[in-house]
């Protein structure tokens, strides 16, 4: 079984009961020292000098002092985001698309020249026969962020499409909320199969090259938004177009190159939140969330 089942209807009733009830931390339009920036372990997992340096570029690049705040689920940065206790954040599609009455979209991340990424199903490198999610019936299987668009609403898409359900399917399904974790569950033989971040995955074989040894690509999606840069809608205006030039101007400066290289990306740019419509639409027919 699931560890956590129905885990988005939980959070969005969570987060409103949040909304609700917590003050601003900040002020409209009040002067801050300080901005906030929230990531997870699904894209910096022990990348400490990565951030380190990405945080230097930001503080030169907006005058503005910038605090890295890392928590371990997607759900953990909506929260805090909804809070205001966070100012921007780098989430996935699904966190965005379920929350964007709160939600500004800043920035998206540019991959091999496109706003866009895919979906893997892992499995161990001499499982041959493998060629999709529908043939890991009775497996053990290992998902990355119950808020996670590859790492758990596309496969469990999928799942309802064949007319069943990951509780169902499976013998047992975790989360590691990490997709370099559900990479190691797979190669450890933890789990017979995983979903992953299609962009994680490339920059994993790409940069540590060990860590997908003996592990191999079954399936891949269609393609769908790249995990944005968000901020709040509250955040002040004028800081949050300080922010936003400063992430599209990434690929223009050396230390900005210097990070987009450490993070095997182009650059982040503009993109119609029209990419994000797939994500929309899965949200719906999976968890019945109006979007």
């Amino acid at each position: 079984m699931l560890r956590s089942r129905n885990p988005i209807r939980r959070l969005v009733l969570r987060t409103l009961g949040v909304c609700g009830v917590a003050p601003f931390s900040l002020a409209i339009g009040q002067a801050q020292s300080t901005l906030r920036f929230g990531t997870t372990p699904v894209f910096l997992n022990d990348h400490v000098e990565t951030t380190a340096r990405w945080r230097r570029y930001l503080v030169d690049a907006t005058g503005t002092n910038v605090q890295f705040v890392q928590r371990g689920s997607y759900g953990e940065i909506l929260e805090l985001l909804m809070r205001n206790d966070l100012d921007a954040a780098w989430v996935c599609g699904y966190p965005y698309v379920i929350s964007k009455a709160r939600l500004e979209l800043l920035a998206t991340p540019i991959y091999h020249g496109k706003p866009l990424y895919q979906s893997y199903v892992i499995v161990p490198a001499d499982d041959e026969a493998t060629r999709s999610i529908a043939d890991l019936r009775n497996s053990i299987y290992a998902f990355s962020d119950p808020l996670s668009n590859s790492g758990y609403l596309v496969p469990k898409s999928e799942l309802l499409r064949l007319g069943t359900t990951p509780e169902a399917f499976f013998r047992k399904a975790f989360f590691t909320f990490s997709h370099r974790k559900v990479v190691d569950a797979v190669r450890l033989g933890v789990a017979r199969g995983g979903s992953v971040d299609g962009y994680v995955w490339d920059t994993l074989a790409k940069q540590q090259p060990e860590s997908t040894k003996g592990v191999r690509v079954a399936w891949r999606s269609r393609e769908f938004g790249f995990p944005p840069v968000v901020v709040r809608k509250t955040l002040d205006g004028q800081l949050t177009a300080t922010l936003h030039r400063a992430f599209v101007n990434m690929a223009r400066t050396h230390a900005g190159q210097d990070v987009l290289t450490r993070l095997n990306l182009d650059g982040f740019g503009d993109a119609p939140d029209s990419i994000f419509d797939g994500i929309a639409a899965m949200v719906r027919q999976v968890d019945g969330v109006k979007t």
